[in-house]
């Protein structure tokens, strides 16, 4: 009996091997695009938004731009402030309405104490 060894020729194999692990996967995205698509919203509708920083420090006004570090926020009767990310703890929108309404009952609690003098 004269047996013939079957081998596969390793330089298919080796050539498979080598095209398989040139196709990593790559890792799923981290950017949702939540935070640009939020941002661009409040600009557009020039939402007021107050800024918390990191010390707790508020200020408040509009967005006017922002990119990957930063952001330009416009103040009313303020100079324009450039505030990195990195430096905010949270920002949330400013309610008007409920501004106003305090305002107005600053405004009525002044009167009144006024009036009673």
């Amino acid at each position: 009996m004269n047996r013939k060894l079957i081998r596969p020729n390793l330089a298919e194999y080796k050539g498979q091997k080598s095209r398989e692990s040139g196709k990593k996967r790559s890792s799923p995205s981290y950017d949702t695009s939540a935070e640009n698509y939020y941002y661009l919203k409040q600009m557009n509708k020039k939402t007021p938004v107050a800024i918390v920083f990191t010390d707790g420090e508020t200020m408040e006004g509009f967005i006017e731009w922002y990119d990957r570090n930063c952001i330009k926020l416009n103040r009313k009767n303020a100079p324009n402030l450039l505030v990195y990310k990195n430096s905010i703890k949270y920002l949330y929108k400013v309610n008007p309405e409920t501004e106003r309404t305090k305002d107005s009952s600053r405004k009525k609690a002044t009167k009144s104490t006024a009036k009673s003098k």
